[in-house]
């Protein structure tokens, strides 16, 4: 399976280096493929990069890996009609530019409506799935912790894109739980939040969730 990514940062390419070693080809989406010469080099024969556009038509699944505030302006460059009907793996959270206070950080949402839920309503015949939107990139895959498999947390309208992706993260070492519809994401966002205080306050980045069950 082909897998396009929307991004070039270290997000985008830690995953894509993830998807390869898990056998899949992948293509980088960047507006400087320049920047991404040295990823490729190193991701070896099945990676490549191209324009936003490339990527999302190159991509059976697509990965929404970008700054919050510039996603929607990325899907519309990529081509909403090449992400048509795909599933499209959304990394994303809202933040604002502004520094973090005590710790935490600025959504430029409302605990009313997710960015998710503003990308679903802008684009409808894109199959948003969230995922990896709240843990840091060094352990997104196979992530090793003494108490056991963090979950990841998914939500997302339509049921068979949220299995595929399940399964997806299953093979990258996660235990998933699936929160539901869109609306979900109101809640899933804002982990990020909750994450990122420790690496603010500590400088404890490789933190995960584990959701307990009785």
């Amino acid at each position: 399976m082909k897998i396009g990514i929307l991004g070039s940062g270290i997000v985008a390419q830690q995953l894509g280096k993830a998807f390869i070693n898990e056998g899949y080809e992948v293509k980088l989406g960047t507006r400087d493929n320049a920047k991404l010469s040295g990823w490729v080099k190193e991701a070896g024969t099945k990676a490549s990069a191209g324009s936003f556009e490339e990527a999302a038509k190159f991509g059976e699944i697509v990965v929404l890996a970008a700054k919050g505030s510039a996603a929607a302006k990325i899907i519309e460059s990529a081509g909403k009609d090449n992400l048509k009907s795909k599933v499209v793996i959304d990394t994303t959270n809202p933040l604002t530019d502004s520094p973090p206070e005590n710790g935490v950080l600025h959504f430029f949402t409302s605990l009313d409506e997710s960015l998710m839920e503003q990308l679903q309503k802008k684009f409808p015949e894109i199959k948003f799935v969230k995922a990896f939107n709240t843990i840091g990139n060094a352990v997104m895959y196979k992530p090793s912790f003494k108490d056991g498999t963090p979950t990841m947390f998914i939500c997302g309208n339509e049921d068979d894109a949220k299995k595929s992706i399940s399964e997806i993260l299953v093979s990258f070492g996660w235990e998933v739980e699936d929160l539901g519809k869109v609306e979900a994401a109101r809640a899933i966002e804002p982990l990020c939040i909750l994450w990122c205080i420790n690496g603010f306050l500590k400088n404890e980045w490789t933190n995960a969730f584990k959701l307990l069950k009785k």
